[in-house]
């Protein structure tokens, strides 16, 4: 007679998986709460959220990531540094040694689903060792009602088996661990890796393929939200430039706080929750997203005070990347479904380093494509192993690690959007002035709110504006509630020649960056970019 678990074993429709030592199906957030402190893997903090540690890896893993290269994907997937070949034949090796790995463990199962438009609805099944790694996808997937879960049908297959470390040799990976997706199969692969990230990241690969080519949807690694009058803003920008943290604001309705999709008549979210960094967290600077880590939230590899359980969210000895992954109606004010109309504006976010850029700036239509194919900002000294000063970052799209197609076909459809639309861009620097990183500070948030906030209610579109000599941004020579001193950015630096020289430096570094892609883009593009490459 069939056993219970061998019923939902063959429920679970998951190829070569006929057996495992137990299995858990879509627990609740008690369940896996619970389960994770009696496995000893994770504690309650003071705030009851469930605080974890990932392991070895504390960030994702970019040169261990592949895409199985076959009819599908030969010639439409973008292949080179970011997108990494890998043969059909081998991830089946990899794929039975992995499943053969979990027939000796328990699982986690959790039936999930991406993008809150009805018509993009994708569905998903998560397999994972253990009860943590399930409920950051139960947090940041979109979450199935008990209803949805007795018929579910999956169409993409996540597992996530951080206990199995690759062998090179025999499965052809870089190291041991690896995030393989085929989209033949519909599956991502993860082991020798408990970094969370890798789950959500993979299917924003996955949606970043499927969304523009076969549904005609610009999808964006962006945040977006909503204001009283149903004017829908959207937030670009890398990991440390705001975006998270700009979007969650008291006076507006969130859609999202990472990835989305554009279609004809909306902005749509793709997740059902949030991934917020919390490295030097306050509540007075970011209350909406402090209130959000409470009993249900995942925090990962965060450090304690003293022998506490309160959390000291300036501790970055594990990591200057630790995260907190909680439902996005943890937010007060996140607007359900998640989605709002055709953007009002869109906000590019760098945190530039070197004190070049304007905090405000609006952009031109050409400005606008440029800048979006630059996708600049800056690391500074601390966030990652190596970096003891300023260093310029170019992530095409602001999402370059994530862009299976070329980043022109992201572009293009941007175009069009902005040819489509009265949509209006901005430019802001959250980072330095009065100077660079060491010399000049970092831009206070409460400016870089007033000026957002400025752009929003339209004060912006009744001010005089001035060019940047270099970049030839038009920067406003006024803004509500910000020092007027602060807005044009050489004002702010005692040593103006020192200003030209690294404005002069950050210029050449974006022409550089930008050849890489100038013989897929037209000429009048270039225009958009600093004065010196049109000369």
């Amino acid at each position: 007679m069939e056993t219970l678990q061998e019923k939902t074993l063959e429920r679970l429709n998951i190829p070569q998986l006929d057996r495992v030592k137990k299995l858990h199906y879509n627990l609740s957030v008690t369940e896996l709460v619970e389960a994770t402190i009696q496995r000893q893997q994770g504690v309650l903090t003071s705030t009851g959220a469930l605080a974890c540690d990932t392991g070895e890896f504390t960030g994702r893993s970019p040169k261990d990531k592949y895409i199985v290269k076959d009819a599908i994907t030969e010639h439409t997937v973008w292949w080179g540094e970011v997108n990494q070949p890998f043969s059909s034949d081998d991830f089946s090796v990899v794929y039975n040694r992995v499943i053969e790995h979990l027939k000796y463990k328990e699982i986690f199962v959790r039936d999930a689903y991406a993008c809150a438009a009805p018509e993009y609805k994708m569905t998903i099944r998560v397999v994972t060792e253990s009860p943590w790694q399930n409920l950051f996808a139960n947090n940041l997937f979109l979450r199935t009602t008990a209803e949805e879960q007795v018929d579910f049908n999956y169409e993409w297959l996540i597992i996530a088996a951080p206990s199995f470390r690759a062998n090179p040799a025999i499965d052809q990976t870089r190291q041991h661990n690896f995030t393989i997706i085929d989209f033949s199969r519909k599956v991502i692969l993860i082991g020798g890796s408990g970094y969370t990230g890798e789950i959500k990241k993979g299917i924003f690969t996955v949606l970043n393929y499927i969304l523009p080519q076969d549904k005609g949807v610009l999808s964006m690694h962006c945040s977006a939200n909503i204001g009283e009058k149903g004017d829908t803003a959207i937030f670009f920008g890398l990991s440390g430039t705001g975006k998270t943290t700009l979007s969650a604001d008291p006076t507006r309705q969130l859609i999202g706080d990472d990835e989305h999709g554009w279609n004809s008549d909306s902005v749509f979210n793709i997740e059902g929750g949030c991934y917020a960094k919390c490295v030097n967290l306050t509540q007075e600077k970011e209350p909406q997203i402090f209130s959000a880590i409470k009993y249900g939230t995942l925090l990962e590899n965060v450090n304690f005070i003293g022998r506490t359980l309160e959390v000291d969210y300036s501790n970055s000895e594990k990591t200057e990347n630790t995260r907190a992954a909680y439902p996005i109606d943890f937010i007060e004010n996140a607007v359900s479904p998640s989605i709002g109309g055709k953007p009002k504006n869109i906000f590019f976010l760098t945190c530039d380093a070197f004190g070049v850029l304007p905090p405000l700036s609006q952009l031109t239509r050409e400005q606008a494509m440029y800048h979006f194919i630059s996708g600049y900002t800056a690391k500074v000294a601390g966030t990652e192993a190596g970096i003891t000063e300023p260093q310029s970052t170019f992530s095409a799209c602001f999402g370059k690690p994530f862009l299976p197609l070329h980043p022109i076909k992201y572009a293009e459809m941007l175009g069009k959007k902005l040819d489509e639309t009265n949509v209006k861009v901005w430019l802001i620097n959250t980072g330095w002035t009065g100077g660079p990183y060491g010399i000049g500070e970092r831009i206070n948030l409460k400016y870089t709110r007033s000026m957002i906030a400025a752009v929003l209610n339209g004060d912006m579109d009744k001010m005089v504006y001035v060019n940047h000599p270099i970049f030839g941004l038009k920067m406003p020579t006024t803004c509500p509630d910000v020092p007027q001193a602060i807005l044009n950015p050489k004002s702010t630096c005692s040593d103006k020649l020192a200003y030209d020289n690294q404005a002069l430096n950050l210029a050449n570094e974006f022409i550089s960056n930008f050849n890489t892609y100038s013989d897929y883009t037209s000429s009048h593009i270039q225009v958009g970019g600093p004065i010196l490459s049109r000369k």
